[in-house]
């Protein structure tokens, strides 16, 4: 299956906001989009106005960019939103964040989602005790993820736990650093889902 692998921050140029996919670099004065925000491309300042269809389609390749998702894959999260009871924008975001390699982004052990994923298909979590090399894995509430017992040793783990501790830990996580594990308590709310998205557009879009 194709897979961007260019400049990423080319993706936070193209959707003119930062994304944070390059980890600790994305916060400091390295960071491209600080000192080159415009689009990429030579004629990028004289495009003309966006259509209603073309902001809900930045926004949605913006989600996708964000989580490092396939098309196929988003369609496929957008109609389980769209079955499901609730708000399907929210229920879309929660489905995104449930992600094994977004929480384990989310509790810190690992720079960028990009970074969590490739730890997690490399066989380093556990799930209730059981090795998952799925970056897609859905979690529930009361679901507990680990660093394999086989990977605790692994010397960039170790660094990420102990660096873990500077970011913030969303409320519905439960995470002890020092035995590099957490706990999923609950699903997320959209207040506590920090990601600089507005998804209605995205549902406008499928809707269409």
């Amino acid at each position: 299956m194709a897979r961007y692998t260019g400049p990423v921050c080319r993706l936070c140029r193209r959707e003119a906001a930062k994304l944070y996919l390059k980890g600790e670099r994305c916060f400091s004065p390295k960071c491209t989009f600080e000192h080159k925000p415009e689009p990429p491309g030579q004629r990028s300042r004289f495009r003309k106005k966006p259509t209603e269809y073309g902001i809900q389609l930045r926004e949605k390749q913006k989600a996708r960019r964000i989580y490092g998702i396939l098309e196929r894959q988003f369609r496929i999260y957008y109609r389980k939103a769209a079955r499901s009871r609730g708000v399907t924008g929210e229920t879309l975001l929660q489905l995104l964040e449930r992600r094994l390699d977004n929480v384990v982004f989310r509790m810190g052990l690992g720079a960028s989602r990009a970074e969590a994923r490739q730890l997690v298909r490399h066989g380093h979590f556990a799930v209730n005790g059981r090795r998952v090399d799925i970056p897609s894995f859905q979690v529930r509430p009361g679901d507990e993820v680990l660093v394999h017992t086989a990977s605790q040793s692994k010397a960039r783990l170790k660094e990420l736990a102990g660096l873990a501790g500077q970011r913030g830990v969303p409320e519905w996580l439960e995470v002890n650093h020092q035995e590099m594990k957490g706990r999923v308590t609950r699903l997320p709310v959209r207040e506590e889902i920090d990601v600089p998205l507005q998804e209605h557009l995205i549902i406008e879009l499928y809707s269409r």
